[in-house]
């Protein structure tokens, strides 16, 4: 991730809050000067007060994903401020928590433009740079719901999974290319973000994250690793992640009639929903006192750990210890055999 110049420059979109907030600090106090893009102008400006706190450049650009042109116009920012981007990192999403019925089809349109095209145009962004310098990272966060639909969020899983399939095209290519430029997926479990006060939800019950929840510190640091170590083609945080993939692999039609029994409770918590800022259309904290940080409502039942995180990142490490394991247990076999003689 060391840029030729000496500090690394990291993009990271959506950094106004949730995962992207909590990514853009995470990678300012590896050393990293911080490109910000999201809509939100307040919570842009805390975030750039944090990377700057931490003694790194920030530039903090109120852009709006969807808009191609727009984002190919903060890259050339970024470049012309800071210097050649190293690491691309595409967060920013926009959803809907209805019924697929209940989702209009502006709504639908303007949320999969977000969320989907929105990776498109940063990758398209990141790439036009990388590719003459051969070499960078981009790093796209994903979910589990890349591999899984749930029920309330058609929008938001048919983005994902759209995500899920382009990342592997893209990669292809660049395979096929011999590029030197990496593009990781990093697919995420619940996390506790203020996207569940900002969404445009039509629930009649406060929309939640399906337990078990990770704080967003999780999410940044699976990121930061997946930026230093982009050969894996993807990474699973949270075991909650992990099963999920597994069963849907598995038993993709049982887990249909699970989830029809509890997707639709396990996401909505017991309170009413009230009328909040969504940030579907605009920026829920474009008002001054409006930013909310990398954290949602759920802090009292989330978690900052995640073991089934480090396996991911040390599989090799596993691996070998498993065949060690087993190499010993053999041996002792072998040994108890030879001594009944």
């Amino acid at each position: 991730m060391q840029s030729q110049g000496g500090r690394p420059i990291v993009v990271v979109t959506g950094a106004s809050g949730g995962i992207g907030r909590a990514t853009a600090r995470r990678f300012a106090g590896a050393g990293a000067d911080v490109a910000l893009i999201a809509r939100g102008e307040d919570g842009l400006a805390a975030a750039a007060d944090e990377v700057r706190g931490a003694g790194r450049r920030a530039l903090p650009l109120a852009v709006d994903v969807a808009d191609d042109a727009a984002v190919e116009a903060a890259a050339a920012a970024v470049e012309e401020r800071l210097g050649p981007i190293d690491v691309w990192v595409n967060v920013a999403f926009a959803s809907v928590f209805a019924p697929f019925l209940e989702i209009t089809p502006a709504e639908f349109q303007r949320a999969t433009e977000v969320t989907y095209l929105g990776y498109v145009n940063g990758t398209r962004a990141a790439l036009r740079r990388m590719r003459p310098r051969d070499r960078g990272t981009i790093v796209q966060v994903g979910s589990a719901l890349a591999y899984r639909g749930i029920p309330l969020q058609s929008v938001y899983c048919g983005a994902k999974h759209a995500i899920q399939g382009f990342h592997e095209s893209l990669r292809c290519e660049l395979l096929h290319d011999r590029s030197r430029v990496r593009v990781t997926m990093v697919q995420m479990p619940a996390v506790n973000t203020p996207q569940f006060d900002w969404v445009l939800s039509r629930l009649s019950r406060h929309p939640r994250p399906v337990p078990p929840i990770y704080q967003p510190e999780v999410a940044a640091r699976a990121i930061q690793h997946a930026a230093a170590h982009p050969g894996r083609r993807e990474y699973w945080v949270g075991a909650s992640t992990a099963g999920t993939l597994i069963a849907n692999a598995v038993a993709p039609g049982l887990l249909d009639r699970y989830l029809a029994r509890t997707g639709f409770g396990s996401q909505q918590t017991d309170q009413v929903r009230h009328r909040v800022r969504e940030n579907l259309w605009r920026p829920a904290d474009a008002a001054p006192g409006t930013d909310q940080g990398a954290h949602g409502s759920f802090d009292a039942t989330s978690t900052d750990r995640s073991a089934q995180l480090w396996a991911s990142q040390h599989h090799g490490l596993l691996g070998a210890s498993a065949a060690l394991l087993a190499g010993l247990a053999a041996l002792a076999w072998t040994r108890g055999r030879r001594a009944a003689r």
